[in-house]
């Protein structure tokens, strides 16, 4: 296991344990979850023992019955814990992934049925490492039962935040019908990943793997604008952070500034939109270094959280390298690889101090 130089120390002859290192991008699909889908036809595990499955469209998103990669650390929490040790990260958050929330499906029920499913099994895994692994929930955007779902997930299930994807319901986020979902995650102060949930213009995409590596950064863009420009966050305080760096809103974020001052139609908001951008957290997972450092450059390390989103075949793999890579005060690191998801988290790290030091 990888051991920086910031996490553990020695003062007046004691070691002690510094700020656990958190991946807030990371994904699983329990295995309860899997064989339900498959007994109701809607999952095929002929190629489990490849680490590979396919899924209902209604569910995926994908085109036809789309071969996802699924190793054994979706599912396996030996597995996953292993890989954590691999990589030097000591807790992580852990969400379903796109494929399994129907965000583009149009059967209402089946959308729900399939949610509950997600955080039951989700938080019967994370159980498996109480110390280690912390669930989010998935919120079933564009459905009049989110925030009840929410509420369950928090109250009952005891997660510590919550995953929303970009579009769900046949509604975009700044819909009213989200608005009690918005009220109650902001009443809350929950935590929330927003993750690109579908793409736009799918069957453009379909070759070359471009729904993942095209379609969700433009995704996230998207769904960033209509929460700037629908007013969600003038009139809701959220917590939120945007999975893959934002994807390639910053990017653009100097075009709806000229969009909101020369065009009435995109004028909705007090502020300029990309006022609105530092008020954000993001994900380190951008994959390109140059592109981080322009990231913590424009919203300061206080506002960027470690990601990987593994166990995917397109994660960071070496995400401590990652970061020591862009040669940081130790303190921005610090903040970084734990300190900051801390203050946003009501988790209890205590267990993970320990293991650290013992």
């Amino acid at each position: 296991m990888v051991e920086p130089s910031w996490r553990i120390g020695v003062e007046d002859g004691e070691t002690r344990a510094r700020t656990p290192v958190i991946d807030v991008h990371a994904h699983a699909m329990p295995m309860p979850l899997l064989r339900h889908l498959a007994r109701e036809g809607r999952a095929d595990l002929s190629s489990l023992a490849e680490h590979a499955i396919a899924l209902d469209p209604q569910l995926s998103g994908l085109a036809g019955w789309s071969r996802i990669p699924v190793p054994r650390e979706q599912y396996d929490v030996a597995s996953r814990l292993a890989a954590m040790d691999a990589t030097g990260v000591d807790a992580q958050l852990v969400s379903a992934p796109p494929f399994v929330v129907g965000s583009m499906c149009e059967d209402p029920d089946l959308v729900i049925d399939v949610t509950r499913r997600v955080n039951d099994t989700l938080a019967q895994f994370v159980a498996g490492a109480p110390d280690r692994l912390f669930g989010l929930a998935t919120v079933p955007v564009g459905h009049p039962d989110a925030a009840r779902e929410l509420a369950r997930c928090l109250d009952q299930l005891g997660f510590a935040g919550a995953a929303v994807g970009s579009f769900g319901g046949g509604a975009e986020l700044d819909d009213p019908v989200n608005e009690e979902l918005w009220e109650e995650l902001s009443a809350r102060r929950c935590f929330t990943l927003l993750h690109p949930s579908r793409a736009s213009a799918a069957e453009r995409l379909a070759s070359y793997y471009l729904v993942q590596l095209l379609g969700y950064p433009v995704e996230t863009a998207l769904a960033t604008a209509r929460l700037i420009l629908g007013g969600v966050l003038d009139r809701h305080d959220l917590v939120l952070c945007l999975a893959h760096g934002g994807g390639c809103v910053h990017g653009v974020g100097g075009r709806l500034n000229l969009g909101w001052r020369r065009k009435p139609a995109a004028r909705t908001t007090p502020e300029l939109p990309a006022a609105y951008l530092a008020g954000l957290y993001y994900d380190t997972a951008v994959f390109d270094n140059r592109a981080l450092s322009r990231l913590i450059e424009d919203v300061t390390a206080g506002h960027v959280l470690l990601g990987t989103d593994m166990p995917f075949d397109l994660a960071d793999e070496v995400p401590l390298e990652t970061i020591s890579e862009l040669g940081m005060p130790p303190g921005d690191a610090e903040a970084i690889l734990g300190g900051n998801v801390l203050k946003l988290l009501p988790i209890d790290v205590r267990p993970v101090a320990r293991r650290l030091v013992g």
